[in-house]
């Protein structure tokens, strides 16, 4: 396989959770008073840390008001884990994960806009920690597109640059990815379409997991095999 590390974001890439994230989002903005926030909105921010996806969807609100809104996110998002039903995998995520985990000499890593007691929640409701090697949070490190997460889970599992590449679905993803000079490959079934994954030059952009899963294992050093960015 081309690369020693596959670095991949969470929301929108591995788990069908936008819808989630959107009403959530939605209701604590109405719980602070805040104006109605549009799914378009809501959608542009993941991927992104919470505090900094607040910022960016509530400009000028002031630093009580948020952290209040950011309260009465995490409330509903647990809540809604607790009492809603269980969010999916994406078609092809969990065994293309088991079949990535199992290959000779690759490690498997998540670089999230999620806090880390999120990410440890699902992993241990989900039983999929095992999967990854090492996993980087927003609230632990550097929000995205700032590359810190990348450098230290290349640091940290002892990885050079040109043996990683990230995967995600957002313009943060890229864009982090574009900054550190890492390989990146855009999916489409996120929250970013391929127009604006685009823009930050991809190696390539794939259309479903399965489609991932054909060039992860038959990419060459040239990288061909779909479609070209």
């Amino acid at each position: 396989m081309r690369y020693r590390l596959i670095i991949f974001d969470w929301d929108g890439t591995l788990m069908d959770s936008a819808d989630r994230i959107v009403d959530c989002m939605q209701r604590a903005a109405l719980d602070v008073d805040w104006p109605a926030l549009s799914r378009e909105a809501v959608l542009d921010i993941i991927g992104l840390g919470l505090p900094e996806a607040i910022a960016r969807l509530c400009p000028g609100i002031d630093d009580e008001r948020a952290e209040h809104l950011r309260q009465c996110y995490a409330h509903h998002f647990v809540t809604a884990e607790r009492e809603g039903p269980v969010l999916p995998f994406f078609d092809g995520v969990e065994a293309g994960l088991a079949r990535l985990k199992a290959a000779p000499g690759v490690k498997l890593a998540v670089a999230t806009g999620k806090s880390r007691r999120g990410l440890d929640r699902i992993f241990n409701e989900r039983d999929c920690g095992h999967w990854f090697d090492d996993s980087r949070t927003a609230d632990l490190t550097r929000s995205k597109p700032d590359p810190l997460m990348l450098v230290e889970l290349l640091e940290t599992l002892d990885v050079a640059l040109e043996d990683a590449v990230m995967i995600g679905d957002s313009v943060h993803d890229m864009g982090m990815a574009q900054a550190l000079g890492m390989d990146r490959v855009a999916v489409t079934w996120g929250v970013h379409d391929a127009r604006q994954l685009n823009a930050f030059s991809p190696i390539c952009v794939v259309q479903d997991f399965h489609e991932l899963m054909d060039w992860l294992e038959t990419a060459d050093c040239e990288r061909t095999g779909v479609e070209k960015a």
